[in-house]
């Protein structure tokens, strides 16, 4: 049973006692209150607002309101960017909290971008286990590798393959092992070479060409 801006029940939206968020969980209660009448109580509500703090407080009343499960989102979230940021800012606190038992973020993009940016969330909130966890740094005055388009090539291969794991790319090789220790596998840019390192642990010394292909086959000799 699904609530949102446009949705409001009339009587309810036209209240200026409310706010935007008792006056979702109000028009909710008002249509739980019809299925409930007639014995049907396999609901699930959601009450997505376009606004991250209207739609927590809207979800915090919920769940101390409903004793049904809740699918939380931020509707109508904007292009990919913004999207994310405003889904993460939204829903990261409700699940913190416990709220919440199903999730979607809503960007205008592709849907496949959806799923992996619920995956990203949960997995960084602990709530979802089977996804790898990307480290890498932002480019300074002591990067002398291409870090960018590094991690962007090993977090592709990591997805692909579904690989639990932590893998680090800093840009440098004086705080990048160091920072990174905790990784499983990592990279540290040097003159056009890369370090690699596994658990913090320096292995070799390699050409910047051959980094990628060097990290992927010690991860792929420890799987097999």
């Amino acid at each position: 049973m699904g609530v949102n801006s446009g949705s409001l029940d009339k009587d309810i939206a036209e209240n200026s006692v409310f706010s935007h968020a008792e006056k979702l969980v109000a028009s909710a209660q008002k249509h739980v209150a019809i299925l409930e009448k007639y014995g049907f109580h396999d609901i699930v509500i959601s009450l997505k607002g376009s606004n991250a703090i209207e739609t927590i407080e809207a979800y915090r009343k919920a769940a101390k309101t409903f004793p049904y499960p809740l699918h939380l989102g931020i509707t109508e979230a904007g292009p990919k960017d913004i999207g994310l940021i405003r889904s993460a800012a939204g829903l990261a606190p409700l699940l913190i909290e416990g709220i919440g038992d199903t999730i979607r973020i809503s960007l205008s993009d592709e849907p496949e971008e959806e799923i992996l940016a619920a995956k990203r969330l949960l997995h960084d909130l602990d709530l979802y286990e089977r996804y790898p966890t990307i480290i890498s740094c932002p480019t300074c005055g002591r990067t002398q590798v291409n870090v960018v388009p590094m991690a962007k090539r090993v977090l592709a291969y990591l997805e692909e393959h579904n690989l639990n794991l932590k893998v680090a790319v800093m840009g440098c090789v004086v705080n990048g092992p160091g920072e990174a220790r905790h990784a499983d596998y990592g990279l540290a840019g040097g003159n056009g070479t890369w370090v690699l390192f596994k658990k913090g642990k320096l292995l070799r010394t390699v050409k910047e060409d051959e980094a990628f292909d060097a990290l992927i086959a010690t991860i792929e000799k420890d799987i097999a």
